[in-house]
């Protein structure tokens, strides 16, 4: 039986992580630590919480190491759980040659693109921004130099062009979980892990995503901001201006010019005049049509700042003389 310590720490990885408690059994391995981020602080009174990953593993009595850097220390306490394979997913850390020496068979990482495409670690949201048709999820060996390691196993998958990064990431989890029992199973039955395929192709990069990332330019096509918000979804989530005040830009879609989506009054090509960021039309059936660089966008969830989600008809039942008014 392969002793697996799990790294990870986001929700997206405990989906991933209590997935493969309960497949232990069939596939011959046994969860046997925890390797996650420290807590960190949230809410008013910045009371520190664990993550996701270590809350899981806590009800369920897994050891959880929970280091801030992974010196001596923090590898002694890996040790003594005596793990044979590291399980990466959403850990962010590079492991270097030291901690990977604890490994009998090194270790394996499920990455959510089609590499050598997007390493990093904002691959998701970069297949969304770009308006990637299909992406993949890959298991890939763990090397010195982030995401370059062999592939062991990969799932090409379909993208309709309405995922948000929460629904891929979501979606990687639960596939990335049997993808990971597969490689596990393959090691069981081998006594070793297989060398992988090199990767090939251009590689491109992804890096972090900051709060004024997510600041929405209207200028820019309905397209591209409908991408924008769904790539952002849930962190750190698009936000425009409404007299000063950020107002979050939840859900919505795209509208070109001349779309059968469009009120009559956006029909006739008069709103082409018309400043980007402009609230131009409300319809109960669609949304608020926000005029853009090129086409518009239909708002159907937003929020306002220290306000409840709601969508686009309770937020203009409350708000009076909102047609015209340029956000941004």
């Amino acid at each position: 039986m392969i002793r697996v310590l799990y790294a990870g720490s986001p929700e997206s990885s405990k989906t991933t992580l209590e997935l493969l408690l309960q497949k232990e059994s069939e596939y011959n391995f046994k969860i046997v630590g925890i390797l996650t981020n420290p807590p960190s602080a949230k809410g008013r009174h910045k009371t520190p919480v664990p993550t996701d990953v270590a809350q899981c593993a806590a009800k369920k009595g897994i050891p959880v190491f929970a280091p801030e850097h992974l010196n001596a220390e923090a590898r002694n306490a890996v040790a003594s759980v005596h793990p044979d394979i590291l399980v990466c997913f959403a850990y962010g850390h590079i492991f270097g040659p030291k901690f990977m020496s604890l490994f009998t068979f090194g270790g394996i990482n499920l990455h959510p693109s089609a590499l050598p495409k997007y390493r990093g670690c904002t691959p998701v949201n970069a297949a969304i921004l770009n308006g990637d048709t299909e992406t993949a999820y890959t298991i890939q060996k763990i090397s010195e130099k982030m995401d370059e390691g062999n592939i062991l196993e990969q799932e090409k998958i379909t993208l309709s062009g309405r995922e948000t990064a929460f629904s891929l990431l979501h979606d990687a989890a639960i596939r990335g979980a049997s993808l990971i029992c597969t490689a596990l199973s393959k090691i069981n039955k081998n006594g070793f892990i297989e060398e992988g395929i090199p990767q090939s192709g251009t590689a491109s990069y992804t890096g972090m995503i900051s709060k004024q990332d997510a600041f929405i330019d209207w200028s820019k096509s309905g397209t591209q901001i409908d991408r924008e918000v769904r790539a952002y979804f849930q962190d750190p989530i698009s936000w425009t201006l409404l007299n000063g005040e950020t107002l979050k830009i939840l859900d919505g879609m795209p509208a070109e010019n001349g779309s059968s989506t469009l009120p009559q009054e956006l029909l006739d090509g008069s709103a082409d005049t018309i400043a980007p960021g402009t609230v131009c039309a409300f319809s109960k059936k669609d949304g608020i049509f926000v005029k853009c660089g090129e086409g518009f966008y239909i708002i159907k969830k937003l929020q306002r700042q220290g306000k409840a989600q709601m969508d686009s008809s309770a937020f203009m039942n409350g708000m009076h003389n909102f047609i015209g008014t340029k956000l941004g």
